[in-house]
Formats: structure tokens, sequence, C-alpha cells
């Protein structure tokens, strides 16, 4: 039963994801989050306010899968297959993450000096949340996808622009990682 609650092995979810992917091409479908949250606009009504959510949305409907599908799966997979193992990290890594005042890297799937709720009581935290949610929100827009959609849907179906967004998202991760992070904490 422990195999069970080990995340899914390359070969089994590589192939599934493959699958749904060729199943969305073969019927002309996209995939990304950030365009079920603009459906999720649209049908709120904020057309109203900005054009990009003027559309026919009831034609993207059936995206609202992929928002039931992640609610869904991460409830599923938090609750019934996964264990209580700590992440495997570097050792250079933990020590370079204990300086900069993670507690405790690796043992749980988040840090808690960042994503606790506990966090957002603070102006350091609040002020991540804010800045990191615009920047994320103005990113999405301006590379004209999210990281799902371009590195999914978009690689999948070889679109250039994809692969300079998904390339774009690595060096900004990077960036992030080792210049930026440090910074903050």
């Amino acid at each position: 039963m422990d195999s069970i609650l080990n995340p899914w092995p390359w070969y089994i979810s590589g192939p599934l994801i493959a699958l749904v992917m060729a199943l969305l091409l073969y019927f002309g479908k996209t995939f990304g989050m950030s365009s079920n949250l603009r459906t999720l606009c649209a049908i709120g009504g904020a057309g109203k306010y900005a054009d990009f959510f003027k559309f026919k949305w009831k034609n993207q409907i059936w995206n609202l899968t992929v928002v039931a599908g992640a609610i869904i799966g991460g409830y599923i997979a938090t609750q019934y297959l996964s264990n209580d193992s700590i992440t495997e990290l570097n050792k250079k890594t933990i020590t370079e993450l204990q300086i900069m005042g993670f507690k405790n890297p690796g043992e749980t799937l988040v840090p808690d000096e960042m994503y606790h709720v506990d966090v957002l009581k603070t102006p350091k935290g609040l002020m991540l949340l804010i800045i990191g949610g615009l920047l994320v929100g103005f990113g999405t827009r301006y590379a004209g996808g999210c990281t799902s959609g371009h590195a999914i849907t978009g690689l999948s179906s070889l679109q250039k622009p994809s692969l300079i967004a998904v390339i774009g998202f690595f060096i900004g991760g990077l960036l992030m990682t080792n210049f930026i992070l440090p910074l903050i904490f």
C-alpha cells in the first residue's frame, strides 16, 4: 500500500499527460489555468470593466473542468495518495535555506515561513503576497498565458512563442531563486 502513496512515476504520469494533450489537440482545445481564470472572471461580469473579459465565455465553459479537476485532484492527492515523507533536498540547499531563516527546509511541501496563514499578518508577508500576485498576473497576461498553458499545451503543439515563454520562465525562476529570494529573506 505504501507504493501507492508515493508520487506516480514518470512512466505513468507522463503518458497520461501526453494522452490528455493528444485529445485536446485532436478536438482543437487548449489547456492552461489562466484561460480558466479568465473564463471565471467573464462569468462574474468582469467584461463590464475590461475588454479583455468580453468574449463568448460559454464556448469556453468546458475549461472549468480543469479548475474542478485541480481542486478535486488536489484533495484526493493530499488526502489519499500522499505520505509523510519529506522532500529530499541537497545538503547545500538545506544549509542555504537555513541561513535565510527557513527552519525545516524540505520537511513540508511548502515552507511555513512563506505560506502559513500567519505570514499574512506581517507587513512583509502581505507585501510579498500582493507584489507576487501582481507580478504573476502581469507576467501571465504579458506572456499570453501561464506556465501550464505554455509548457504543456504550447510546447506539445510546437508553438515558438511558448518555447520562448518557457525559457523566460526558467530564467526568471533562476534569477528569483539565486538573487532575489536571498535579498527578501
